[in-house]
């Protein structure tokens, strides 16, 4: 591939900033003279695609951004990253992920904005939502997701150009308060028994696993795992005012 030579000569003749330089720019050439293939081909646009290569990479990114968030490392957020990784692409090809990783990106800034922006153009929404969840659970893998990491995760949704009603509804299947099931429905606690009703069959729509098919099988669990939330959320409402 174009990105791993081009690192690899300018690592010889400029050592890690030449690698790092060389491998940016081999990889805007491989986008440009290969298609992309792999399990997440359907899920980009025609026009503005991405290798899944390239995907892992940023989606690599933003976990390390969410890991950080609070000021320190939890290996039980890494260990989180790590099998999810290898439950969606293989052991072999996971490591190969990490150890890029490791070598060229991660010590160089790493622009949550910038990666998000280019997957935004490069996806579709239902795919972002998935991404936003994954997100949150790494945030919630220690079993709790602070306000610091949960301020992160909202920034990069706004980056993904994610409706503010998308993202409380999937905060809210990891934040548990008084009217979190309300907010999983996105709907007010005063809503009429009708609106209720109406927010759950929009939100059925919106994320059942159908949607996300095209996707790995793990992602394709969480998607199952949204609409799982959904479900509890509105049998929640229903206990609560006797709906039938």
């Amino acid at each position: 591939m174009i990105k791993w030579f081009a690192a690899i000569l300018g690592g010889i003749f400029f050592k890690v900033p030449g690698a790092i330089l060389g491998f940016i720019l081999g990889s805007l050439l491989d986008g440009r003279t290969s298609k992309s293939t792999g399990s997440f081909t359907n899920v980009f646009t025609q026009d503005k695609q991405v290798s899944p290569g390239d995907f892992e990479l940023n989606l690599l990114s933003l976990s390390s951004i969410v890991i950080k968030a609070d000021g320190r490392v939890n290996q039980t957020e890494l260990d989180y990253v790590r099998q999810y990784f290898v439950s969606a692409y293989g052991k072999e090809r996971a490591n190969a992920t990490f150890r890029t990783f490791n070598e060229i990106i991660k010590n160089r800034e790493i622009s949550a904005q910038r990666i998000c922006m280019f997957l935004t153009q490069r996806t579709r929404y239902a795919a972002r939502l998935q991404i936003l969840h994954f997100l949150f659970g790494i945030a919630n893998a220690d079993g709790n997701v602070s306000e610091a990491e949960a301020r992160e995760i909202q920034k990069m949704a706004g980056f993904m150009r994610i409706n503010f009603s998308d993202f409380e509804s999937i905060k809210a299947m990891f934040f548990k308060t008084g009217n979190h099931a309300y907010k999983i429905l996105e709907i007010d606690k005063n809503a009429t028994d009708a609106e209720v009703k109406k927010a759950y069959r929009t939100m059925v729509k919106k994320y059942h696993p159908d949607k996300v098919q095209h996707m790995d099988p793990v992602h394709i669990k969480g998607a199952e795992e949204k609409f799982k939330e959904v479900q509890k959320a509105y049998e929640q409402i229903q206990k609560e005012r006797g709906l039938t």
